[in-house]
């Protein structure tokens, strides 16, 4: 008893229980509704449910938090990513378009690079906004935002691209070893993510430039650099996330790819621990917070909640999981329940305590 008692503040305290708690739940509440939810069946050698497709789903949304976790760590923020998701596919298709075999692998890989480029050239516009002339992230940001929609328009002529190609299909809808390709494209690059900023000093220094640049500074980090290294990361993630989402549909719409993907991915960097004013940052917080967003709106579109209260539903949700996972609304939430259930001390106990103090 005394081990569990022990225990257990430790695991309600930790920063993903909460989350993993409300993820369930969810999960459960669509196994309620629709028993045959969690099955998951091989058809032609490819994992196919519920389950699955809402991972696959979250792909994208996996992506865009990770470059969103590296930039928040760093005491910025990045609304510009939805644009980049927008100019980034808008920019594969029409080269995809435009090949006269749009399945040569050749042709789209060129798109793909093209793509990627024009990605890194708004990364380093964000990031020299931020870091060298010095403008607020929120208003940078911004800026793109606004221009970069602009820019997937000029780009897409104001229409739909469509396309025809298994293998830009592939990024969206294709299988490897049994699993969708996205999945397994989410999970290289969380891997890689990981890995260069914990097994290496990256990621030491990008809390330290996100906990006080000045103090890193005089400490010997290029507190600048790093702020452009990571909105660079930021709008590349967001270019492999246009591609998940454009050859989902094989299509580019250079008006609604990406639309609000940016508040998403703050929510789940937020959820998963990260705090917005910078320095500790958490990647496994960052994935669990985007697979409880796609969890909360596939079950809204699967339990045909009307459209119209979806959002509302949506924000509530998020709101309850970001008010428990708060510390100090917790500490308040307890020490009113301590003070409610413990009894009056007696009068004569009351009158020691007045002179005493």
């Amino acid at each position: 008893m005394g081990s569990w008692r022990t225990k257990l503040p430790a695991v309600t305290g930790h920063r993903l229980f909460w989350p993993v708690v409300v993820l369930v739940l969810l999960l459960a509440a669509n196994v309620v509704y629709r028993p045959s939810f969690l099955t998951v069946e091989v058809k032609n050698g490819h994992l196919y449910g519920s389950l699955v497709d809402i991972v696959r789903l979250s792909a994208p949304l996996i992506l865009v938090a990770l470059g969103m976790t590296l930039v928040i760590a760093t005491g910025g923020i990045d609304l510009s990513v939805g644009s980049v998701v927008a100019v980034s596919g808008a920019m594969a298709c029409l080269h995809i378009s435009r090949q006269p075999d749009q399945n040569s692998l050749g042709g789209v890989l060129v798109a793909l690079a093209m793509a990627v480029g024009i990605a890194l050239l708004l990364g380093i516009w964000n990031g020299t906004l931020v870091a060298v002339i010095g403008i607020q992230p929120i208003i940078a940001t911004l800026i793109l935002m606004v221009a970069g929609r602009g820019l997937a328009q000029l780009i897409t002529s104001g229409q739909i691209i469509t396309v025809n190609s298994d293998p830009y299909r592939m990024i969206g809808v294709g299988h490897v070893l049994t699993l969708p390709f996205a999945i397994v494209l989410a999970l290289a690059v969380t891997l890689l993510v990981a890995v260069l900023t914990r097994r290496t000093a990256l990621g030491m220094i990008i809390e330290a430039v996100g906990g006080n640049a000045e103090a890193s500074r005089l400490a010997g980090i290029r507190a600048r650099r790093i702020k452009l290294l990571v909105y660079v990361v930021s709008a590349v993630c967001a270019a492999v996330a246009g591609f998940m989402m454009t050859a989902n549909v094989s299509s580019a719409d250079g008006n609604a790819a990406g639309l609000w993907v940016e508040l998403d991915a703050i929510l789940a960097v937020v959820i998963g621990g990260t705090s917005l004013a910078g320095g500790r940052f958490y990647l496994g917080g960052t994935v669990v917070g985007a697979l409880l967003i796609q969890t909360l709106t596939t079950s809204v579109y699967a339990m045909n909640i009307d459209p119209q209260t979806a959002l509302l539903f949506k924000a509530m949700v998020v709101i309850a999981v970001c008010l428990i996972q708060a510390p100090a609304f917790r500490a308040k939430f307890r020490r009113r329940r301590t003070t409610a259930g413990s009894p009056a001390a007696p009068a004569g106990e009351q009158r020691k305590e007045q002179v005493a103090a």
